[in-house]
């Protein structure tokens, strides 16, 4: 039986239609079995607060101790609340432009030990940070380190917000190891994420909660539905780090915000 050019294109599709599912199948157990598990998450504890010397019990004064390079934990991994920054999974505005209010949020719940209980407390706060920030600086598009560092003071009352200008990979460890949660602008589409609506944002905001042994960092990227515990390479994270810099952002100083 002589068989036609067009039966064969047929068998042919069929052949790579099956060799395209076994591969699929073949992935998925690669990562069902081979996938590195995450550390334990940790919940906040907050700094001992430290007391002055009282007038009558003065200190003697003693030589400075040379500052010791603690080693870090192998990992780390914080118990730091996901909401993605459509609640809803509704990604019109303003929930598109809402990166820095769902990190300020998930960043803020962990701290004051403050669930978000679900999509509709997720949006109610969202929407009470836009609302404040709309009062205090005339905008809740694109804040960026300053501008959302000083949301949570004074919004929040938060006294424990730092920043901290040029960090390495090493002062972004050092800050999880201590409990501080870490949230950091992007260049958006140099972060690479698959899920985002492509190109991927221009600008973009996330809340860092880990690392695990192999240095990748454990995130919670509020850009996707996708985010809890995302994990980027540290190399990635780190060359994406860029402030909004006027919407010049490939050109953005590199910033972070350690919280806690």
């Amino acid at each position: 039986m002589q068989i036609s050019k067009k039966q064969y294109l047929v068998i042919f599709g069929v052949i790579i239609f099956f060799v395209a599912m076994a591969s699929l199948a073949l992935f998925r157990l690669r990562d069902r079995f081979l996938s590195v598990p995450l550390p334990p998450a940790a919940p906040y504890v907050a700094p001992p607060v430290l007391q002055e010397p009282t007038l009558a019990s003065p200190t003697p004064a003693s030589p400075e101790a040379p500052a010791v390079d603690v080693e870090l934990p192998a990992e780390v991994n914080l118990k730091i609340p996901f909401t993605s920054q459509a609640p809803h999974q509704n990604w019109d505005l303003p929930y598109k432009e809402f990166c820095e209010e769902a990190s300020i949020l998930m960043a803020v719940s962990y701290v004051n030990n403050d669930p978000i209980l679900g999509p509709d407390d997720a949006d109610a706060k969202l929407l009470a940070i836009k609302n404040f920030e709309e009062k205090k600086l005339g905008f809740h598009e694109d804040t960026d380190a300053e501008d959302t560092a000083k949301i949570m003071r004074e919004f929040y009352s938060l006294e424990k917000v730092e920043i901290l200008n040029d960090p390495t990979a090493k002062d972004i460890k050092k800050a999880l190891a201590n409990g501080k949660a870490v949230i950091a602008p992007f260049a958006g589409r140099e972060l690479g994420n698959p899920n985002y609506h492509q190109p991927g944002p221009l600008y973009h905001m996330l809340v860092i909660k880990g690392y695990r042994k192999n240095g990748d960092f454990i995130t919670n990227d509020p850009g996707t539905r996708k985010g809890a515990d995302y994990i980027y390479q540290e190399k990635v994270i780190m060359d994406a780090i860029h402030d909004w810099n006027d919407g010049d952002v490939n050109n953005g100083k590199k910033v972070i915000i350690i919280v806690g």
